[in-house]
């Protein structure tokens, strides 16, 4: 049974949280050896100056991922067995510092009737809906289960935004780009070396993720809110995904609280590598989550994981980003954390339970 890890937050308004807040940097400058990260004159641990790095050959396969829009853009029309997709207009949408790819938005069967509806922003739009055209023959079920809950009184009507990921630069489009270039120059280069497999980079260009939820906040939002009958606001816009779309989600959010109401972050990938140990990641992770946490407007964050597969690198990781939600004071009704025991890191398991999170983002 899932574990609402929520349910014991601390209320304790007297709790001083910006301990925390010189705690965790205290601690990620030890870990990393970076005392400048303790310097907070200026209100903020995390600026938008990348650190110098390396990065000749990153820029080189920057430039040859260019060539993919075409196969991007080409990619199938997935089916729905329940609502419609409408596949958008890439000529029509302003992809200012991403790679134009498809966007394909999922409409309930009695689309306008409802108007207005909520929207839910998802990552790998690829995989939601159509098993015969994802790359491992599986998917979010999400036409299924976004008609189930539309056809009942428990969430808001809601429509989905999928948006295809960037195929081999998914991995430096989602990673949170303020985190990432926290980290020491060495350490970037580091990481910037690090393979997926023996014969495939895992990040195939620089960090990008500021631009990629810009343009969810920025261009896409505005176009969706101008195509289709939905409610603009932010207490009925949402963003979701997984793994690496889960670390997007949160830092999206958190990116932008004013445009987006709240992330669900489903199996999120906490170590942003494959390493295990010695990973100086998580924590500046955790430091940037603290930071924003605290600030105003807030928003809703669900998180889940499993504990088979990939997933069973997150129950510890998990565990020190719910002690600091606690420790903060984050409020009860506004986030939570549910583990899933013997589930694995696949589509299969997230559409089991994909009816949780969007029925924590959508309540009535």
């Amino acid at each position: 049974m899932a574990n609402v890890i929520a349910d014991e937050t601390s209320t304790d308004s007297s709790f001083d949280t910006s301990k925390i807040v010189k705690a965790a940097a205290f601690n990620l400058a030890v870990m990393l050896g970076a005392v400048t990260a303790l310097i907070l004159t200026s209100g903020t641990l995390f600026s938008t100056d990348a650190h110098a790095t390396n990065t000749e050959s990153l820029d080189k396969q920057a430039s040859q991922s260019n060539s993919m829009t075409n196969a991007l853009l080409n990619a199938p029309m997935p089916s729905a067995s329940q609502g419609q997709l409408k596949r958008l207009d890439s000529a029509d949408i302003d992809f200012a510092g991403i790679t134009p790819r498809p966007i394909d938005v999922w409409l309930p069967a009695d689309y306008p009737a409802k108007a207005p509806y909520a929207v839910v922003y998802m990552h790998d739009g690829q995989m939601l809906y159509d098993a015969e055209q994802s790359w491992n023959k599986t998917s979010w079920e999400m036409d299924e289960a976004s008609a189930k809950l539309n056809q009942s009184d428990e969430v808001k009507p809601f429509i989905v935004v999928g948006v295809h990921n960037a195929g081999p630069s998914r991995h430096s489009e989602y990673f949170p780009q303020k985190p990432f270039e926290s980290l020491p120059a060495s350490t970037q280069t580091e990481l910037y070396k690090d393979k997926r497999s023996e014969s495939e980079d895992l990040f195939h260009q620089r960090v990008y993720s500021d631009n990629y939820a810009a343009f969810l906040a920025k261009s896409l939002k505005p176009f969706i809110d101008s195509k289709f009958e939905v409610a603009t606001d932010r207490a009925n816009t949402f963003v979701m995904g997984s793994s690496m779309g889960g670390l997007i989600s949160w830092y999206t959010a958190l990116e932008y609280p004013e445009v987006f109401g709240g992330a669900a972050c489903v199996s999120t990938h906490w170590p942003g590598s494959f390493a295990r140990e010695n990973n100086p990641i998580p924590a500046a992770f955790n430091l940037y989550i603290a930071e924003k946490i605290m600030s105003e407007p807030k928003v809703k964050l669900y998180f889940d994981y499993g504990d088979q597969t990939l997933d069973a690198m997150y129950p510890p990781l998990q565990a020190k980003v719910d002690k600091m939600f606690a420790e903060l004071s984050y409020p009860a009704h506004l986030w939570q954390t549910q583990y899933f025991k013997g589930k694995a890191h696949t589509e299969v398991a997230w559409a089991e339970r994909v009816d949780i999170p969007l029925r924590f983002l959508l309540s009535q």
